[in-house]
């Protein structure tokens, strides 16, 4: 089953899936991006108390999987006995990855890494949503309505 929102299209998924294909879809958007943004001139490097740091492509694996992972999977737990937790995920999902911007912005990455690095924070922000969505709509369908 499929369904419009905003124009984006979200299919019926179970849980794990709807986590899984989530995570994964977020994951090569984010590395394409940090194509991207070496072709522009990125070095994706930060200095922490005189030590340089490349926090890129390693980096951004696991800060695209981890929270991910662990954010969509408690909401598909906590789910299975009240659905209505989905609906706060998603909230969450667009609010503390855009929230959280303001520390790339901050860090003393050069433009193009900034840049991109931010653009990365949209993905997780625009793909969580619509990843519980399918989520919800999968317990919905399966007969889950609480």
């Amino acid at each position: 089953m499929t369904t419009s929102i905003s124009g984006i299209s979200a299919r019926s998924l179970s849980r794990p899936r709807a986590v899984l294909f989530s995570v994964l879809l977020a994951l090569v958007l984010n590395l394409v991006l940090w194509v991207i943004g070496l072709a522009a001139g990125g070095n994706f490097e930060l200095t922490d108390t005189g030590t340089t740091m490349a926090v890129a492509p390693g980096g951004v694996v696991m800060l695209t999987v981890v929270p991910m992972v662990v954010g969509m999977g408690v909401a598909a737990l906590v789910s299975l006995k009240w659905l209505p937790v989905v609906r706060i995920a998603q909230v969450v999902g667009v609010v503390a990855p855009l929230g959280t911007i303001a520390m790339t912005v901050a860090a003393d990455f050069d433009a193009a890494s900034t840049i991109t690095l931010a653009l990365m924070h949209v993905v997780i922000a625009v793909v969580v949503p619509l990843g519980l969505e399918a989520l919800r709509r999968g317990a919905v369908g399966s007969g889950q309505s609480r």
